[in-house]
């Protein structure tokens, strides 16, 4: 397992990944729902994970949500990078009753983020509110740290939903599907790229 740690006046992280794991996890924030999601996303992606994260939460959850997006980026760009021998584009949509979230990655080296969960029922433009005390706007800053740091490229869409944790829950499912496909070991494959290097 590969290990990074982080110490800022804001925060203090130590995580480990091995991105060829069981999907076993061991996950402290102090965030209830957000070790939720990242349990759930260990779980899915069948990536090891151990997280502590000791952060000022007394101010806001901003914080802790970002900077744990950026090791966990970090990690993975080490565990992922050079590619070799992996299919490197991967799909998922997972369902949650009435949501369904969509979840494309390129393992390209390159880092974007199109992040679209709109209700577009209700005609918003980002998706708002809070799941007990999480504000959910946090996702997109997780999603986009992750996405920078690890050097991924990711589209999260919403095709439909309208339960805060549905949606949020099958956004980091369909993300975890979408990664554990891409990095599927493929013998017949080198190199992913006619570029020759990723």
């Amino acid at each position: 397992m590969n290990f990074q740690e982080r110490k800022t006046q804001e925060t203090n992280i130590r995580a480990g990944i091995r991105i060829y794991g069981t999907g076993s996890y061991s996950i402290d924030t102090k965030i209830a729902f957000f070790d939720h999601m990242l349990e759930a996303f260990s779980k899915h992606s069948l990536i090891d994970l151990e997280l502590k994260c000791l952060g000022d939460i007394d101010v806001d959850y901003h914080h802790s949500v970002e900077d744990c997006g950026i090791v966990i980026g970090q990690l993975l760009r080490e565990s992922i990078y050079p590619l070799n021998g992996v299919e490197r584009f991967g799909n998922a949509s997972v369902v949650m009753d009435e949501a369904c979230v969509e979840c494309d990655i390129d393992l390209s080296n390159r880092a974007f983020l199109f992040y679209d969960l709109a209700r577009k029922d209700l005609d918003e433009k980002i998706l708002q509110g809070a799941i007990l005390d999480f504000n959910v706007e946090l996702v997109e800053e997780w999603f986009r740290a992750v996405c920078m740091q690890s050097n991924i490229s990711v589209h999260i869409t919403l095709k439909r939903g309208r339960n805060l944790h549905h949606i949020i829950e099958a956004s980091f499912k369909a993300f975890a599907v979408a990664l554990r496909r891409a990095l599927m070991r493929n013998s017949q494959i080198s190199i992913p790229s006619t570029k020759g290097c990723l």
